[in-house]
């Protein structure tokens, strides 16, 4: 999680140290089980695309997790993928980075002349 939701959820806390973070009194288990219809209503309310699904901010964060981390086994991690198929569909190939990967710490030589390539 990144600090600025860690310190979300500290406040939402209160200081303690037990109990449930989202308490429900409709759910028999005492706590918040699905996050649908919230989700459904601060989208609307913020006036956002009915395309934009729950499913699309998962994604995003696997996508965001792997292009600065540069991990997968992090990305796995968090999002509790076992098979690495499953992550690799955050990976999404872009050629400058791929390319400024290469040319990281190193000139870039001239092109090369005609008399060179002999």
């Amino acid at each position: 999680m990144s600090d600025r939701v860690c310190e979300v959820l500290r406040r939402r806390a209160g200081g303690r140290s037990e109990g449930w973070l989202f308490p429900s009194q409709r759910s028999r288990c005492g706590h918040l089980t699905d996050v649908g219809r919230q989700f459904r209503e601060a989208r609307a309310k913020a006036g956002l695309p009915g395309d934009l699904v729950l499913y699309c901010c998962r994604h995003d964060y696997g996508t965001r997790v792997l292009t600065k981390a540069g991990n997968l086994a992090a990305v796995m991690k968090t999002m509790g993928h076992k098979d690495v198929r499953a992550a690799m569909q955050y990976q999404h190939p872009e050629l400058e980075l791929v390319r400024a990967a290469l040319n990281q710490g190193r000139e870039v030589a001239p092109p090369m002349t005609a008399e060179e390539h002999l």
